[in-house]
C-alpha cells in the first residue's frame, strides 16, 4: 500500500479524492497489524520519550467509532485513551478554545485518540458562526465580527499548538474519513430501519446534512492549511470501513515504525546478576 496518495499535498482539492476504495482480505490483514500496533506501544511506553496523538475528523456516520474500536483492540487498555469532544461545556467556555484539548492530551508512552478534535472549531463554528459568541472573546460583539480572517487565524494558532506538541514528543498523525453523501444516507436510513441502532439517530443528523457543501468547503480549506510536516492529515476513503480501517492501520504502522521504538536495557550491574535473581525464586 502506497501511503503517500493518502497524504494531504499542497495542491490538495477535496474534490479529487475518492470515497471508496476496496482492499481484499481487509479484515484479515488488520489482524497482523494490530498485533504489531499493540508491539510498538508497549515499547514506546518502555522507552517513555513520545506520545502519539491520532485525530479523527469526518462527516457524521464516516465511521470513527468503530474504526477505533477494530484498529486499537490488541493495544494494551491503559496504552491507549479515547477522547470524543462533545459541545463546549460552561467550564471549557470559560478557557481558550485549545484549553479542554490540551488537558486531554496523552502522557509520554501512551497513544491518545481524539474522535473529534480541535479541528471542530474551524468546522462546525465555521459552519455555524454563533456558536463563536458562547466563547465571549472580547474583540467579537456580533456574528458579523467572524469571517474567513477569523478562522485563518486560528487556523495558524492550531498549526502553533501541534508544533509545540512535536517539538516535546508528540507525534501527531490526523485522518479525515471521506464519506459520501450517498454512503451517508444509506448509513442515516440503516439507523432508522435497524431498532437497536436506532439510538445512534439524531434529527439533527438530517439539518446538518442539508450544510453537505459547507462542510466540504470547510474541510478543504482546513485540509489545505493545516497538514504540516509534523502533523500531517491523512484523506481516506471511507465508503467501505473495513477498507478504511486497514488503511488508517497501515499508515499508522508505517509512520510508528519510524521511530524505532526499543525497549531499555537493565544497567549492566543488574543484568550480570539475574542467573542469583533466578535462583533466589527459584529458591523461595
Amino acid at each position: 500500500m502506497k501511503i503517500k496518495k493518502y497524504k494531504v499535498s499542497a495542491d490538495f482539492k477535496l474534490k479529487n479524492s475518492p470515497t471508496i476504495e476496496i482492499i481484499d482480505d481487509a479484515k484479515k490483514d488488520i489482524e497482523k497489524i494490530r498485533k504489531k500496533l499493540s508491539d510498538i506501544q508497549n515499547a514506546m511506553y518502555a522507552e517513555g520519550k513520545f506520545s502519539v496523538l491520532i485525530c479523527l475528523q469526518g462527516m457524521d456516520t464516516s465511521g470513527k467509532d468503530s474504526l477505533i474500536r477494530e484498529v486499537f483492540k490488541d493495544v494494551n487498555a491503559r496504552g491507549v485513551i479515547v477522547y470524543s469532544f462533545k459541545v463546549p461545556t460552561e467550564l471549557e467556555l470559560k478557557h481558550d478554545f485549545l484549553w479542554r484539548h490540551y488537558i486531554a492530551l496523552p502522557a509520554k508512552g501512551k497513544m491518545g485518540i481524539f474522535n473529534r478534535s480541535h479541528y471542530e472549531n474551524v468546522l462546525v463554528t465555521r459552519v455555524h458562526p454563533e456558536y463563536i459568541l458562547g466563547e465571549n472573546i472580547p474583540t467579537i460583539k456580533k456574528v458579523e465580527d467572524i469571517n474567513n480572517a477569523f478562522f485563518h487565524d486560528r487556523m495558524e494558532r492550531i498549526n502553533d499548538f501541534e508544533s509545540h506538541l512535536a517539538k516535546n514528543g508528540t507525534i501527531i498523525l490526523k485522518f479525515f474519513l471521506n464519506l459520501s453523501k450517498d454512503e451517508q444516507k444509506s448509513r442515516l436510513l440503516r439507523r432508522l430501519e435497524l431498532p437497536h441502532k436506532n439510538w445512534k439517530f439524531s434529527p439533527a443528523d438530517l439539518k446538518e446534512r442539508k450544510l453537505w457543501d459547507k462542510y466540504l468547503f470547510c474541510y478543504e480549506d482546513m485540509l489545505q492549511k493545516t497538514s504540516t510536516e509534523n502533523a500531517p492529515w491523512f484523506v481516506i476513503p471511507a465508503d467501505d470501513k473495513e477498507s478504511a480501517r486497514i488503511i488508517v492501520a497501515q499508515i499508522l504502522l508505517e509512520e510508528l515504525e519510524k521511530y524505532n521504538f526499543s525497549e531499555p536495557k537493565l544497567p549492566p550491574e543488574i543484568h550480570a546478576q539475574i542467573d542469583d535473581f533466578k535462583t533466589a525464586l527459584q529458591n523461595e
